[in-house]
């Protein structure tokens, strides 16, 4: 699979609060003391990501903007196991940005929620 396939495009993003409301209405979900993902089926023929980093729980946008970009690249390489569904990944504690367990952590939900 080249990398021109599994970019992180416009279509892979959730865009509009309509859509952030049905997944957050879903029952399908992971989570531990770092993460909560939420997931729901879409209809299309392609993996979507919404992501919530709070500034209260991540004060610095360099650290904000650093976390955004692990878990999109996480994303990008589950897409096709996650083909179908609508994905939301909540921060809900500060988390260390340059720690290597978050990788392993977020493969742990991906794994979970494709399901």
């Amino acid at each position: 699979m080249s990398s021109f396939e599994t970019r992180f495009r416009a279509c892979n993003r959730l865009k509009c609060s309509k859509e952030f409301k049905l997944v957050f209405a879903s029952k399908h979900r992971s989570s531990d003391k770092s993460f909560l993902f939420l997931a729901r089926e879409n209809n299309l023929n392609q993996a979507r990501l919404g992501l919530v980093v709070p500034k209260k729980h991540i004060s610095r946008s360099v650290d904000r903007n650093k976390l955004k970009r692990i878990v999109r690249e996480s994303f990008r390489f589950k897409q096709k196991q996650l083909e179908g569904k609508d994905v939301v990944v909540l921060i809900r504690n500060k988390i260390n940005c340059r720690s290597r367990l978050i990788e392993l952590e977020l493969i742990k939900h991906w794994n979970k929620i494709s399901k």
